[in-house]
């Protein structure tokens, strides 16, 4: 909850994304460490502290740019 981390249901763990949040041009690097998410229409699952330094806390989703940096591992 409180580390730079997401979860995508296919890409390996320990991939590495750079997500930015066009509204505001703020970018993150996150890793996978989790499965998900299962709802339709949803790629990314972001931790609390990664949503809350691109500013989505407020608005909870949001269509965002996903970058893979580096592929992971499983």
């Amino acid at each position: 909850m409180y580390e730079r981390t997401a979860a995508h249901q296919y890409l390996p763990f320990h991939t590495i994304l750079q997500v930015t949040n066009p509204r505001n041009g703020k970018k993150i690097l996150v890793r996978i460490n989790d499965r998900g998410p299962f709802k339709a229409n949803r790629i990314l699952d972001l931790s609390y502290q990664a949503a809350k330094e691109i500013g989505l806390i407020k608005e909870g989703t949001a269509s965002l740019s996903i970058k893979i940096m580096r592929l992971g591992e499983e």
